[in-house]
Parts: C-alpha cells; sequence; structure tokens
C-alpha cells in the first residue's frame, strides 16, 4: 500500500483556529474558524458549535457543519464594550445552560478572536466550576492579551452563577446516567 506521503502528495495539515484550546473535555474555545481549519476541526469529532457573534455565519463555514452533522448554536452578543452589563449576562446565562448539556459535546465556542465574548462565557463556565476568581481573570487575560478589557474582568467579577448551579442539580437527575464524570466535570 502506497500512501499519500511516498507518492509525494501533499496532506492537508492540520491548523487549529485562532486562539484555540481545550476548555474541558469535550469543550474547545477559539476564534472565528476558516476554511484553512477545517481539517483540524474534523479530528474534535464536533457535535455543535456555539457562535457569539450577530453576524449570519458565512456559507462555506455551514456547508462544512452540513456535511459533518455539526449544530450551530448562535448567541448574538453585539460586542462586549457596547453591551449593558444586564443584557450580557442574560445571554451568558442562556449559553451556560446550553453549554452545560453534554448531549451537545464535543462542542466548540466561538466569537470572531476567541477573546471577549468568548472569554466571557469560559470565565463565567469556570465560576460555575468554583475556580476562585483570580485564576478566572487569569485565564481570560491569557487569552484576551494586551487587548483585555476593563469591562470584560467587571462583568466576571460580579456575574452570579447561584441560579444556574441550582439548575445545574436539577439537569443532572434528569440525565442520571448520561456519562456521570462528564457531569463532575463540568461542576
Amino acid at each position: 500500500m502506497i500512501t499519500k506521503c511516498e507518492r509525494n502528495e501533499s496532506v492537508e495539515p492540520l491548523v487549529p483556529p485562532v486562539n484555540f484550546a481545550d476548555v474541558e473535555d469535550g469543550v474547545y474555545r477559539s476564534g472565528f474558524p476558516q476554511p484553512s481549519n477545517f481539517a483540524f476541526l474534523q479530528t474534535l469529532h464536533l457535535r455543535s458549535i456555539i457562535y457569539l457573534c450577530p453576524e449570519p455565519y458565512p456559507k462555506e463555514n455551514l456547508e462544512f457543519l452540513e456535511a459533518h452533522n455539526i449544530r450551530l448554536f448562535q448567541f448574538a452578543i453585539a460586542g462586549t464594550k457596547e453591551l449593558s452589563v444586564d443584557v450580557l449576562r442574560d445571554i451568558i446565562t442562556e449559553t451556560l445552560k446550553l453549554l452545560i448539556d453534554v448531549r451537545i459535546h464535543p462542542v466548540l465556542i466561538h466569537c470572531k478572536q476567541g477573546k471577549h465574548r468568548t472569554g466571557c462565557v469560559v470565565g463565567s463556565l469556570r465560576k460555575l466550576q468554583n475556580w476562585c476568581l483570580s485564576s478566572v481573570l487569569e485565564e481570560y487575560k491569557l487569552y484576551a492579551g494586551v487587548k483585555s478589557r476593563d469591562t470584560d474582568l467587571k462583568f466576571l467579577e460580579t456575574y452570579d452563577v447561584s441560579y444556574l448551579q441550582q439548575s445545574l442539580q436539577t439537569i443532572i437527575y434528569q440525565y442520571q446516567g448520561y456519562s456521570s464524570i462528564k457531569q463532575r466535570r463540568l461542576l
């Protein structure tokens, strides 16, 4: 059997999207996936993508999702520096309600650059997981880099996850038989 490399055919490189990282087992974060990232995304065996921007998803990306049976969930966060804290809180809460449902995993969370909107969702998830606030803020700053926003940091400091913690207990009891290890990790 002759492999592609032996025939000097090029093998498509696996290029992750900008700001790509593992968040949890089966939960990933990144900036907006480009066509050059599609081969890499296939290796993740995604079931879902959570898109955090108001702009329509590009046709080429939609075709990729359809070809690989990946569901798209869109939460239209206009940009965290323009949004009121109440609107951001409500959208982040709805996003987290979906994200904690392990039936949609593996899942990729992304916005344009994987910094601010994605950072607020991941930071809020970390609070739900009982991370200490300083670790939540450090992770946000790691991905936001020099573009770290005080409004996002303030949001993460004040976001209250107590309602979601109670809801999560209800969800776990409903789906008790579904991968209890993953459920514990998300807690």
